[in-house]
This record gives C-alpha cells, sequence and structure tokens, in this order.
C-alpha cells in the first residue's frame, strides 16, 4: 500500500484492495473514502467488494465517485462533510490519489491558504499548483 499523509486526520492512497482494508484498521483509519466510480477501468476492485471489506473491519465506507478532472460542488461539500464528521482518521483513495488529495484541498476543512494546501499536498507527492486559483477564489 502507498499511503501517503496529508494530515494527521487524513492519508490518501492510490487503489486499496478489499485484503488491505483490515490492516487499514490495524493502522488506526476509522472511514474510507472511494472517490472512483465504480468500474472505472477493468481490474478495479467493485464498489461493493470494497464496502464490505471496510464494514467487516470496522471503518465507515462512503462513496464520491468524480471523474475527468471535474470537481462538482456536491463532491467537495460532501468530502469536507466527511471529514469534519470522522471518528478518527480517513483514508481516501482514487486510482492514484490525486483526485483523493483535490478534495481535501478544495474542501479545506481546516480553513488554509492556497498556498499551505498546495504544500501539504506537494509534500504527499501531489502537485495542486494548477488548481491555485480556484482554491484562492475559495470554489
Amino acid at each position: 500500500m502507498d499511503i501517503r499523509t496529508i494530515d494527521e486526520t487524513l492519508a490518501v492512497a492510490p487503489q486499496m484492495q478489499p485484503e488491505d482494508v483490515a490492516t487499514l484498521a490495524a493502522q488506526g483509519f476509522a472511514a474510507l473514502v472511494c472517490n472512483r466510480p465504480d468500474g472505472e477501468e477493468p481490474g478495479q476492485p467493485p464498489l461493493d467488494a470494497m464496502r464490505e471489506a471496510a464494514q467487516a473491519a470496522g471503518l465507515a465506507f462512503h462513496h464520491i465517485p468524480v471523474a475527468g478532472g471535474v470537481f462538482p460542488p456536491a463532491a467537495v461539500a460532501a468530502f469536507g462533510a466527511i471529514r469534519r464528521g470522522a471518528q478518527g482518521k480517513v483514508l481516501a483513495y482514487c486510482r492514484t490519489g490525486t483526485r483523493a488529495a483535490t478534495l481535501d484541498a478544495l474542501a479545506n476543512v481546516h480553513g488554509l491558504t492556497a498556498a499551505e494546501r498546495i504544500a501539504r499536498a506537494c509534500a504527499a507527492g501531489y502537485d495542486l499548483s494548477a488548481l491555485a486559483e480556484r482554491m484562492e477564489a475559495g470554489a
């Protein structure tokens, strides 16, 4: 697993597998967020398998699919609500982790500046500098 820490309550990762979820629970994660559309590419675990694995491990499971580089306000708001309401650490995943990191930066649950959010994502290996204008506009 390639888990990358964004802050003390959020990590992001590329595609998880059902067999990874018990390890996430053992590492103290309380919630798992999938940011991929179900069946986005061949070989991707079915959403139901990921949901079942999360529930079996005692993790809350959420699905906020985004695709095509589009981050609708409803998806950003839903991600922010999960972050604010989580009862522990959250792990969000997509194909590479970039969509998950982007949703977090756009949701801005900690009220950080655009530069601070870009720096946090960069430290985790994600370049979100192209979103600076959107972040500064608060969108």
